[in-house]
């Protein structure tokens, strides 16, 4: 199929000025461009290169015929110049490329004269597509809900913060955390993330800061965990996790000193089940091993990329985009963590435009 569209490409573009009837060439370009718009959406491997270029070449060649009607024997009146010109603007006003595309299709016609007319037809259907309406892959990437980044942040969102994308509460593990509650965070159907961060509990007496939790700073009297959270340390993955609960590289409790060894792993460990690491439930653990403990402060990244809750969301948008991030810490100014910023959180953050004007609005991005 994709060489018969070729071969058709070719004969609009190079056969004679008598080869198509013009009725032909209307009715091939009617069926041919319901048809590439109603296969678009089938979830079936059907690209729309090849497609818009058939049907641009078609309605251009009609555009040749008549000028060649109207002024008969005018070299500048070829059907063919007008099928590529026509090929050029129907598959620019879809993909809205300019240069790679006159790249291109000087390659595919070998002749250099065509460049400024390829060009200015690629800028002018670029400009007037963007004036209704983005372009196809783009609206197509919104309604699929894909967390695909722009090249620059949303305008008119200086004025976003931090604090208003970010989840939260978010969920938490201490240095010291028991297996137990790792393995209840990883099963929880609401806690999707792929990171996690690792607190140091904050101590408070009487709703005054006492310091870290066996720290000093202490005093004598009542004292509880700080419920702002606690201060970050780093940061986990999932997939850490899993590893570490797959190799039982558990920590000895002091009710079960010497039960078990404390086992380190390397970097190899992490890497053996890479890409396909296990889950959670397919794991075994014993009913005395949920009692033990894992050091996280041994795998864990030391040192997040992290923001205060006043962040901006451009500068946020910089991060995600310039560092490759997955996951940006929330933290107040006493780097205690209030949340997390995902891919997701900023992804959905979408620019319109249409009709000249420009706004910003919120997409429903899937969490699956």
């Amino acid at each position: 199929a994709e060489y018969m569209g070729e071969q058709s490409v070719k004969s609009l573009f190079h056969d004679q000025a008598d080869s198509f009837a013009t009725t032909t060439l209307v009715y091939f370009f009617l069926v041919y461009f319901l048809l590439s718009c109603w296969t678009y959406g089938l979830s079936v491997p059907s690209g729309l290169f090849i497609p818009a270029l058939l049907t641009g070449a078609a309605w251009g060649r009609l555009v040749g015929i008549g000028w060649g009607a109207a002024f008969p024997g005018q070299l500048w009146a070829a059907p063919g110049k007008y099928a590529l010109l026509g090929a050029a603007a129907q598959l620019g006003g879809v993909v809205r490329m300019t240069i790679s595309l006159t790249v291109i299709l000087l390659e595919a016609t070998g002749d250099t004269t065509y460049g400024m007319p390829l060009m200015i037809v690629l800028i002018t259907a670029k400009f007037v597509g963007d004036f209704f309406k983005e372009g196809l892959y783009d609206t197509h990437i919104q309604l699929q809900g894909v967390p695909f980044l722009n090249w620059n942040p949303p305008p008119l969102s200086s004025n976003v913060y931090a604090t208003e994308i970010m989840t939260s509460p978010v969920t938490t593990l201490n240095c010291v955390e028991k297996v137990r509650r790792i393995v209840e965070v990883l099963k929880a159907p609401g806690c999707l993330h792929n990171g996690f961060p690792v607190v140091e509990t904050v101590v408070v007496r009487g709703g005054a800061f006492a310091g870290r939790e066996g720290g000093p700073g202490r005093r004598a009297g009542r004292e509880e965990a700080d419920p702002r959270g606690g201060n970050l340390r780093g940061l986990i993955l999932r997939t850490q996790l899993v590893v570490l609960l797959q190799r039982k590289a558990f920590r000895e409790t002091e009710h079960m000193a010497g039960l078990r060894r404390r086992r380190r792993l390397t970097l190899a460990s992490f890497r053996d089940d890479y890409p396909r690491f296990p889950t959670v439930q397919q794991i075994e653990l014993e009913p005395s091993e949920l009692d033990c403990t894992v050091d996280l402060v041994s795998y864990m990244n030391p040192s997040p990329y992290s923001v205060t809750t006043d962040a901006s969301l451009p500068r946020i948008f910089r991060l995600f985009r310039a560092l490759g991030l997955r996951h940006l810490v929330v933290t107040d100014h006493s780097h205690l963590v209030q949340g997390i910023i995902t891919r997701k959180d900023v992804a959905k953050f979408r620019v319109w435009q249409q009709g000249g004007s420009i706004g910003v609005h919120e997409l429903g991005i899937s969490r699956n």
